[in-house]
Parts: structure tokens; C-alpha cells; sequence
């Protein structure tokens, strides 16, 4: 991989953080977690740091990411806070403007509102949030009202967002397919692409998003910021150990059954199996090394994805071990 020159002005790094709930762990430890990443994110420059909304997994505390951004918020100073992303067709368009007009509020110019239409878990879990399947084929119509409320222009007549009108609250479409990258375009919006996770179509999405893109009140020129996974350690030894750690939980958490999580040996047994195979193509875009191996790949993957900013998901196990991440790179990419 050849090094870019990030000499005069590298590109924003951010964070992605699942709230993981460890094994053995609760979802109070994965909260205190959380705010210790987001103080070292801050303290190391990072631009921001998102929760996304996830229901009914045992191993992710951020479902309710409202409620979580707000408890980030009073345990920080500068860095910016937002979800990565709320799935819109589960709530109101309302509601979510009344809460992150609320979060606005309380903590100016600090609010970030991604948005998709996923649902954010199993179907059955969806059936019993959205009631309707039908949610998601109004997500167009459901991202221009909520802008409207939050720009203090509702297109429904006589319903304004209290808090929320004229917060102006920043919107990010979010996506792993062309649909997201198309109505980000039209819309004139930021767009980030799930490449942590969804690795397939970043390249045609982007190209699309940035050849049909729309100027707009929010946003002149494309901006893309596409998702990266990172295991960065002092040893590249402990970095590969950590890798495999990760690919076992993963294994186990995803292909787990009845409700029964697999046992690591169980996890192992299975890494090499179609199956498995599918779940860790999830992980294609992933940096695991020192902090040098690791800033080469970022280099490497900020042209691959042709990102103006990368949202990092530091993967490693343990909280001690995300924190020595999220120094190391921020050390690598120049922020400290």
C-alpha cells in the first residue's frame, strides 16, 4: 500500500461506538465504557463520536441512542455526539426532532442526527417496534419532515418540534446501498457508508452519491465519511491475538442459536466454515497492527473509499485495549 501525504491536512478521523456489552459483562459497565472512549476520543482530537441504534442484541447497549448521547454529552466538553444512526422509520419524525432538538439545546453546536431506514435488528423485533413493515418506503418523505422541523419550517401545518425548531440540528444519510447514496445526493446531504459491516457496494455508492449530488442550505460541496474497523496495539503480536478474539466473538454472537451463545472453543471450530466465512467478510475493511501498519491502511482506504472523513469502529476486546487504539492512531493520523 503506498503512504499518502497527510502532511498539510489529514482528513478527520471519528468513532463509532457500539456500547459492547461484554461477555460477563452489563449494560452499566458498557455505559462507563462509553464515556471513557468518548473522553479519550476527545482528548485526542478525534471530530466526533456515534452510537447506532441497535434493538434486541444482548452484546449492544445503545438502543436507546437519545438517551445515551445525552449522558456522553454531560460527561465531555467539546466533541461532537450523534447517532450513527437512528433508524428512522421506528419513531416519529416529530419525536426525533423533539429529542435531538432537546440534545441541541442543552449542548450547542455539538449534535450530530444520522439517519437510516434499517430496522437495526431481527424481524420480529421490527414487528414489534414499527408495528407496520411498510416504514421504511417513506423514509424520503420521513428525512424532509424532520428537517423541516428541525429547520423550523414544518411541512405540517400547525405541528412545530418544541424543542428542535430552528436548531438546525445537522442531518447525515446513512447507508450500505445505492438508495441512501442517491437520496443523499438529492438532498444535498452528508453521507456515511456502513463499510465496517457492509463492505460490498461502498465504491458504486459513493461514485454515485458524488456524481449526482445537489448543493444545498446545509452542505455545498459531497461529503462522505466511510466506516473502517481498527485493532491498533504497541505489539503487532498482541494485535493479531486481539483479531482473532474479535473474529471468535463476532462467530459466536452471530451465529449463536435458541438463545445459547457459543463457547469459544465452539466459535473456533466454525471460523473456517461457509458460514462463518459470510459473517467475517462483514469485517473485509479492517486494520490490525502498530500504529504505523495501521495509519498505512487508513491511508490505503481513504483513497479506496474516496472519504473526506473515516468513522473508525476500534474493535479490540477490551476497554483497556480500545483506549491504547484510539491513542495510537490519533498519534499515527497526527491529531496529537
Amino acid at each position: 500500500m503506498t503512504r499518502l501525504d497527510r502532511s498539510d491536512a489529514p482528513i478527520p478521523l471519528s468513532i463509532l461506538d457500539l456500547a459492547i456489552i461484554s461477555r460477563g459483562a452489563t449494560a452499566a459497565d458498557a455505559f462507563e465504557g462509553s464515556v471513557a472512549v468518548a473522553r479519550k476520543a476527545e482528548e485526542c482530537g478525534y471530530r466526533r463520536v456515534w452510537y447506532a441504534e441497535h434493538h434486541n442484541m444482548a452484546s449492544i447497549a445503545s438502543s436507546a441512542t437519545s438517551v445515551l448521547i445525552a449522558h456522553i454529552a454531560a460527561h465531555t466538553e467539546t466533541i461532537r455526539l450523534g447517532s450513527g444512526g437512528v433508524m428512522l422509520p421506528n419513531h416519529s419524525p416529530l419525536v426525533i426532532a423533539e429529542q435531538f432538538g432537546t440534545l441541541a439545546t442543552l449542548h450547542p453546536g455539538r449534535i450530530d442526527l444520522g439517519l437510516g431506514r434499517a430496522p437495526g435488528t431481527d424481524q420480529n423485533t421490527m414487528l414489534a417496534m414499527r408495528r407496520d413493515h411498510r416504514a421504511s418506503e417513506s423514509f424520503p418523505q420521513d428525512v424532509v419532515e424532520l428537517q423541516g422541523y428541525l429547520r423550523g419550517e414544518s411541512k405540517i401545518e400547525g405541528v412545530e418540534a418544541i424543542p428542535g425548531a430552528g436548531t438546525d440540528v445537522p442531518l447525515y444519510i446513512l447507508g450500505s446501498s445505492l438508495f441512501g447514496a442517491r437520496l443523499a445526493a438529492l438532498l444535498g446531504l452528508p453521507y456515511g457508508f456502513a463499510s465496517h459491516f457492509a463492505p460490498q457496494a461502498l465504491q458504486d455508492a459513493v461514485a454515485l452519491y458524488r456524481s449526482e449530488f445537489r448543493p444545498s442550505a446545509q452542505l455545498a460541496e459531497p461529503h462522505v465519511i466511510a466506516g473502517v474497523n481498527v485493532i491498533a496495539a504497541d505489539d503487532a503480536d498482541d494485535a493479531e491475538d486481539q483479531h482473532l478474539r474479535v473474529r471468535r466473538s463476532r462467530v459466536a454472537r452471530i451465529l449463536s442459536r435458541g438463545g445459547r451463545r457459543l463457547s469459544d472453543e465452539e466459535a473456533d471450530a466454525l471460523l473456517d466454515t461457509p458460514q462463518a466465512r459470510q459473517v467475517l467478510e462483514m469485517m473485509t475493511y479492517t486494520a490490525v497492527g502498530t500504529s504505523e501498519v495501521v495509519g498505512e491502511y487508513l491511508d490505503w482506504f481513504t483513497g479506496h473509499a474516496d472519504a473526506d472523513e473515516l468513522i473508525i469502529a476500534h474493535a479490540s476486546p477490551t476497554l483497556d485495549a480500545r483506549l491504547r487504539s484510539i491513542e495510537l492512531v490519533a498519534a499515527e493520523w497526527g491529531l496529537i
